[in-house]
């Protein structure tokens, strides 16, 4: 499988620095990246931002931004929700432009009707359109933590989206909703355009990718069958319950070491 290399999401990052009671700063953490092997990172690539992670030696995968996707296009206001993440992800150099769809309410669960999902599905593809001259992939990144509103998203692509949105397969808020990502890539490999990994223990995440419910030779079997040829991108978290003992740094290390040492085994 021929990847463009190793990429992180920054939430984990940040929240982990909270969590150790320290002040997150991207001089330190971008630093912590690169010592960690990753090649590039999931950010908004302001141009600070951007030199910054440069001279680190870190390259911009992915800028990550989350949308009421199942309201009216109009509302939206893309051309300055979305737009300027774009142009600067393009001026990047970076590929993926990953759209996370909000849930109805932040306070109450709800699902999300059929015409919702539907919806959705026609403002993504009127994104990729309005992003489309700059060349870079449009993907939804699944979120939903329950089975209803994860297949709903999931439709939200593969029924009503145009074939070029694409999906974010994030194993680990898959795996919490009840649906399986190796299914996901299996049944979709056109459609599959980025990762985030992560582990899980039931609805606990791991503290690193080696020990959980999910198989990641698995994965990344079914990513090589789906001639896969993006980024590997980690999306690790240690909320309370996780109790990590180790430093996210040497999370993400041992990460990385374990899927070249899957790769290689399995001659992916």
């Amino acid at each position: 499988m021929n990847i463009l290399g190793f990429s992180s999401n920054m939430y984990g990052w940040v929240e982990r620095w909270k969590t150790d009671g320290k002040t997150p700063e991207w001089n330190e953490i971008f630093r912590a990246c690169a010592e960690a092997g990753l090649d590039a990172v999931e950010i908004d690539a302001d141009p600070a931002k951007l030199q910054l992670a440069r001279s680190y030696g870190l390259s911009v995968s992915a800028s990550y931004v989350g949308l009421p996707l199942h309201v009216p296009f109009s509302q939206l206001e893309a051309e300055r929700t979305v737009l300027p993440f774009a142009e600067r992800l393009t001026a990047a150099n970076g590929r993926d432009l990953l759209l996370n769809a909000d849930p109805v309410s932040w306070n109450t669960h709800a699902e999300k009707s059929e015409d919702q999902f539907r919806q959705q599905g026609e403002n993504l593809t009127r994104i990729c359109d309005l992003v489309a001259p700059m060349g870079i992939k449009v993907s939804l990144h699944n979120h939903a933590a329950d089975h209803h509103n994860a297949m709903g998203d999931l439709r939200s692509v593969i029924q009503y989206a145009d074939k070029q949105v694409g999906l974010c397969v994030d194993t680990a808020w898959a795996y919490v909703s009840g649906c399986n990502p190796i299914e996901w890539i299996n049944k979709y490999p056109e459609r599959i355009y980025a990762f985030h990994f992560r582990n899980q223990n039931g609805n606990v995440p791991t503290e690193d990718l080696l020990a959980g419910d999910i198989d990641f030779a698995s994965v990344l079997n079914a990513a090589a069958a789906a001639q896969y040829k993006g980024w590997l991108a980690l999306e690790l978290w240690h909320p309370g319950q996780t109790q990590p003992i180790r430093t996210m740094k040497e999370d993400v290390e041992r990460s990385i070491d374990y899927l070249k040492s899957l790769m290689v085994s399995h001659s992916v």
